[in-house]
């Protein structure tokens, strides 16, 4: 593992937390009363979208992204499609898993879906970058011992955070305290957005720290 490696990492992670606080502030100046609160979903999609374009252009850029086996047009074609599908299938999963959780089922639908889509955007569209439209892939990196780079070990870092991060920014909702951030599901995206962010910084920090005890199998 070379160090060069880290610091690529360390840089491509400050740029999407960044990214983040941009994506925050960026609609002072096109939406009149904008906060993160009262325009939430203004919030949300400028998040996910500013999140998801740095993403795609990260990886591509530093060369994370699988090579393609070819490079034909229906090939190119065939893997973006997947690639859409598959984010896609993810935001139901993410969808129905919150539903099953108590999210409201038709009250509220269209917020409900908004933040599956922002977990989509912190978890799957990381491996559709990082590893392609590729499931066994996916399965294969968060099975133990599947990390095959420091990369994978980030994918499963920042995934997990922002997981248990969505899942703490519910605690906070049935509780009768009024505040505009209970209202569903404005603690959850928070909460999902912190971790994912606490995640970005752990991961390279976590993989340097035990850089000498990790060891990758050759991919």
């Amino acid at each position: 593992m070379k160090d060069i490696e880290i610091k690529g990492m360390v840089s491509a992670h400050a740029i999407i937390a960044i990214t983040i606080l941009l994506a925050t502030l960026a609609p002072t100046l096109f939406v009149d009363n904008y906060s993160v609160y009262g325009t939430h979903l203004v919030w949300l999609y400028s998040c996910c979208s500013a999140v998801a374009a740095v993403n795609i252009a990260l990886y591509a850029l530093l060369g994370v992204s699988p090579t393609p086996k070819r490079h034909t047009l229906s090939y190119k074609v065939t893997k973006l499609f997947r690639s859409f599908m598959y984010f896609g299938f993810s935001c139901l999963i993410f969808h129905g898993i919150v539903v099953l959780y108590g999210a409201p089922l038709i009250e509220s639908a269209l917020e409900t879906f908004s933040f599956a889509v922002l977990l989509s955007t912190f978890t799957t569209l990381r491996c559709i970058c990082m590893l392609g439209p590729n499931v066994q892939a996916w399965i294969r990196v968060f099975s133990k011992n599947g990390a095959m780079s420091i990369w994978d070990t980030s994918l499963q870092i920042t995934t997990l955070c922002s997981v248990i991060g969505a899942w703490f920014g519910a605690f906070p909702i049935p509780l009768d305290w009024d505040r505009p951030w209970q209202v569903w599901p404005v603690s959850c995206t928070l909460g999902a957005t912190f971790g994912f962010v606490m995640g970005l910084l752990v991961a390279p920090s976590w993989i340097y720290w035990y850089r000498k005890h990790l060891t990758y199998k050759s991919k």
